[in-house]
């Protein structure tokens, strides 16, 4: 059910993005609850195109700046959130990425806005299984 844009300031061999990718997909898996088969990110190397404040919050930043962006559907408790957060920067640290060098965004939509494809808005009557507990009927 996420989709995470994964967009890196400099290029990574095809090698580092996938182990970008997959550090990414570990921390929704181990810390929201996302299914492992449901997978969908964009991973890019934007080089010029990324302009960053490299001390903005006294952060310093460095041009390994790797930001994401992922779009979920809305339910998760802040202490979620929070440990989504530290799993990223945890595993993307194991790949040699420093912390301050991780900005991530969570981008919340609606169960209804989704389709998975026929055209469907795929949780619109029923939340996925993962969500149950936390959804709400929608109207």
């Amino acid at each position: 059910m996420p989709l995470a844009t994964i967009t890196l300031k400099r290029d990574r061999s095809s090698d580092q993005r996938r182990a970008i990718a997959d550090a990414v997909h570990a921390a929704l898996v181990d810390s929201i609850g996302i299914p492992p088969d449901d997978r969908f990110q964009v991973v890019s190397s934007q080089f010029d195109d990324v302009i960053y404040d490299p001390s903005y919050l006294g952060i310093a930043r460095t041009d390994d700046l790797v930001m994401i962006q992922i779009h979920l559907s809305t339910g998760r408790r802040v202490a979620q959130k929070k440990a989504l957060f530290a799993r990223i920067a945890a595993n993307l640290g194991r790949l040699g990425i420093r912390p301050e060098d991780v900005l991530v965004t969570l981008v919340e939509i609606a169960r209804e806005n989704w389709s998975f494809g026929h055209g469907l808005a795929t949780y619109a009557d029923a939340a996925p299984p993962h969500l149950a507990e936390t959804a709400r009927p929608l109207a």
